[in-house]
């Protein structure tokens, strides 16, 4: 990943313009609605920036394994690994791992960096709620990868993935926080929303950085994120025992 320089200087500079866009939108929209969701405008705005931060390296709007996975199923490449010596699943997940990393540091310092310098954001000087955040950023990107697996091996079935694929990807943009904090969303709707895995992936690592989740909140919320990555890793290996004990390639 980290041999396409200019894709990820391209990834700085997108992720950086949106950020302004979407950050003076916010503006707008919370000074009609000063603290919506619970946020002042210093805390709406860290939200932006951070999100910004992890939309590469949590795959929050693509770009993750999946369609490499999805294309070797379809191509029968896929009995290839299953030849190897080690688990389909760890093999993909240390790959995702690898990926996420890089992009954390390649594509989500500069921006957040650049919305601290434009705008008065609410980042923590405690130095261990900047740790307890990249563990929930970790944990994030797992339950990422459990979804994003689950969609994956859809392929075994439909071989074209591309449509479970963009239902998906809508689904991770709505339910995640991309497009608002789930935190503004009203009433029980605004409960169910948080109950749901995608609210791991960014929502509950924000709040974590923002210090709405401490003490007890923060082993509450970490614990929410670790049950939801078993549960969907779990998940993924009984669908991959399904896929795999069924599996065709070229007729043999």
């Amino acid at each position: 990943y980290a041999t396409y320089r200019v894709a990820t200087a391209a990834g700085v500079f997108t992720n950086t313009v949106f950020g302004f866009i979407i950050a003076y939108t916010f503006i707008a929209l919370w000074s009609e609605r000063p603290h919506l969701g619970g946020y002042d405008q210093a805390q709406a705005l860290t939200f932006v920036w951070v999100s910004q931060a992890l939309l590469a390296a949590c795959a929050l709007l693509g770009g993750g394994f999946q369609e490499e996975l999805q294309e070797r199923i379809r191509s029968g490449d896929i009995a290839v690994d299953l030849y190897r010596p080690v688990d389909l699943q760890s093999w993909w997940l240390a790959s995702e791992l690898g990926r996420a990393a890089f992009q954390l540091l390649g594509r989500g310092v500069v921006p957040l960096a650049v919305g601290a310098l434009a705008f008065d954001l609410a980042l923590p000087a405690d130095p261990l709620t900047w740790l307890a955040f990249l563990l929930a950023v970790f944990l994030g990107i797992v339950v990422g990868f459990g979804v994003r697996y689950l969609v994956a091996l859809c392929s075994f079935w439909l071989l074209d993935g591309a449509g479970v694929t963009l239902i998906a990807g809508l689904a991770t943009t709505f339910f995640s926080g991309v497009l608002l904090p789930l935190n503004a969303f009203p009433g029980g709707f605004g409960e169910f929303v948080r109950t749901l895995p995608w609210a791991a992936m960014l929502q509950v690592p924000v709040d974590v950085l923002l210090g709405r989740a401490a003490g007890t909140g923060l082993l509450t919320a970490l614990a929410f994120q670790a049950g939801w990555a078993v549960a969907l890793l779990a998940a993924g290996r009984a669908l991959q025992a399904l896929a795999t004990s069924k599996a065709v390639v070229q007729g043999g």
